[in-house]
């Protein structure tokens, strides 16, 4: 299995239908602090990229840690271009990444990224995403990626 499929794994879950389930379990680099979730796109340049929040993930007031929110939305972009179908961008390089934190982040509650690519050039990739909980926002992010170099 590539590094690519072990993180995200075309396989759709039973609770999950029409998604697709990324993340290895058996990893110990830092994807495996974020977890595994789900994802799918249903239109052009657009995904959904979706995570359970865990114990982990919580500072010590009981509320999603920013960092991992920041660590989450870098992450996030990548599995939304692995489900736009861009998986020769996965090892693309992340050059400015800006979080906006709207609201707090609850334990055991699937978080539901919305991942939109704005532009792209012959060397970089411009998206936005926001992320939700329930029926409310809690963070807004936008990133620049540099695109690798993909041999023809």
């Amino acid at each position: 299995m590539s590094k690519t499929e072990a993180m995200a794994s075309a396989v759709p879950a039973e609770d999950w239908s029409g998604w697709r389930r990324w993340g290895d379990s058996d990893s110990v680099d830092f994807p495996s602090v974020i977890g595994s979730g789900y994802a799918r796109s249903d239109a052009p340049g657009k995904a959904r990229v979706a995570l359970e929040v865990r114990p982990q993930h919580m500072n010590r007031f009981g509320n999603m840690h920013g960092g991992f929110a920041a660590g989450f939305a870098d992450h996030a972009y990548f599995i939304a271009l692995w489900a736009m179908g861009r998986e020769d961008q996965m090892a693309a390089l992340t050059i400015d990444l800006s979080m906006q934190y709207l609201g707090l982040g609850k334990r055991g509650l699937t978080m539901i990224a919305d991942v939109e690519l704005l532009k792209e050039t012959g060397k970089m990739l411009f998206l936005r995403m926001t992320i939700a909980q329930g029926d409310g926002l809690i963070a807004a992010s936008t990133a620049t990626l540099r695109k690798v170099i993909v041999a023809k």
